[in-house]
């Protein structure tokens, strides 16, 4: 690969080429998350690069964005709550678990039944596929697309029919559906798509619902909608009142800043969580202070608004820089932006660790891309100041 750091060589990236699988997390030092058990590595062209060391005389990272983490939160009242509930840390959680549950099933208008929570999103996303997946099987969802719920699945059985996204990068749901067969056991669709950070009309994707429902169940994974400005006429929630077999998925992760305090929930057909009720109880994974800290959160409607407008103009100005340097970058709804590179992957996560930054580099169908998680402003302009010194 030409290696030439010129912009004009960087301009020439400009079309994503989706192509297979997620293989590995990075891991250096304390920079890189460390491989969930849905994201252990696969030998495909979809991959996520790992295995880049830090050496111990390189800078402190001082612009961590590589990991789609709210910079700004906890919010101060759900660091207030957790501290509040320690000492009820020799309690298990089920009076806790009610509350959050009763309170969240309020919030989205359904049922106190219709509500599953766990130590986060992926823990459902995994869970599921134990679920639905423990006899093999297929699933069916785009490529590239968040990879959790597809690794657990291939890992105990069931085959991936992996659909490439549309030249807009939404979903191509005609596809998928022409992808469905006897052998089907779960439709997964990450809506907003990571790691493309892109947005699936909720029209088509209610109405492919409502196709697919009396084929197979259909999980929606709506961990980034609620850093829009209209997430409540973008959720797929509703089809779960109207009787469709429809899992939507949200994390405490995003919006809350919570990713390190592990809060997730699923709505769904009262069966649905049944289904994975009967396997394993995901409430004791929770911790007392996590619940309440995620309580207060849901309260904290400024901190929400904060983050969700902050977020927005730190991402609009990223994506302006970028456009500026020559790259062209995907437009994104959420709080990462995808782009593409003219150098190996590698080379441009050292190069910007050198710089006290820490990203995310991706192959994807043979071709080098960076990822770019959405920090404060003063994050985002060292990495546009140290992404321009390394192409200029």
């Amino acid at each position: 690969m030409n290696t030439s750091l010129t912009r004009r060589n960087w301009i020439k990236k400009s079309v994503l080429t989706t192509g297979g699988m997620l293989t590995g997390l990075a891991a250096a030092n304390n920079l890189f998350a460390k491989p969930a058990f849905g994201m252990t590595p696969y030998l495909g062209t979809y991959e996520l690069i790992e295995d880049f060391k830090i050496a111990a005389d390189q800078p402190e990272i001082k612009a961590r964005l590589l990991a789609n983490e709210n910079p700004w939160g906890p919010s101060k009242k759900a660091i207030a709550a957790i501290g509040e509930s320690a000492s009820k840390g020799n309690r298990y959680v089920y009076s806790s678990a009610k509350e959050i549950i009763e309170k969240l099933a309020a919030k989205e208008g359904v049922t106190f039944n219709n509500v599953l929570i766990s130590a986060g999103s992926t823990d459902l996303l995994e869970k599921t596929a134990f679920a639905t997946c423990m006899k093999g099987g297929n699933v069916v969802s785009a490529d590239p697309s968040y990879m959790s719920l597809v690794k657990t699945a291939t890992a105990i059985g069931a085959t991936w029919k992996n659909i490439p996204l549309k030249k807009d990068y939404s979903h191509d749901l005609d596809a998928m559906y022409s992808a469905i067969d006897s052998e089907t056991k779960l439709i997964y669709i990450c809506n907003p798509n990571n790691p493309t950070g892109t947005l699936t009309s909720i029209d088509e994707i209610k109405s492919f619902c409502k196709k697919v429902d009396s084929k197979v169940p259909i999980f929606i994974d709506e961990a980034y909608l609620e850093l829009l400005d209209n997430a409540e006429s973008q959720t797929a929630v509703g089809l779960i009142n109207e009787g469709y077999d429809v899992i939507v998925c949200r994390t405490f992760s995003k919006i809350h800043g919570m990713a390190g305090l592990r809060v997730g929930y699923m709505v769904a057909k009262e069966e649905r969580v049944k289904m994975i009720q009967s396997l394993v109880r995901t409430e004791m994974a929770l911790c007392v202070t996590s619940v309440q800290g995620a309580l207060a959160s849901l309260g904290d409607v400024a901190f929400q608004d904060f983050t969700r407008k902050t977020n927005k103009e730190n991402r609009e100005y990223t994506f302006e820089q970028l456009k500026k340097l020559g790259f062209s970058p995907i437009p994104s709804v959420t709080n990462f932006i995808l782009f593409p590179i003219d150098m190996p992957t590698k080379e441009l996560l050292s190069k910007m660790v050198d710089r006290g930054v820490g990203i995310r580099g991706f192959e994807i169908g043979g071709n080098p891309y960076g990822r770019v998680s959405i920090g404060k402003i003063d994050e985002m302009k060292l990495f546009i100041k140290s992404l321009s010194a390394i192409v200029s």
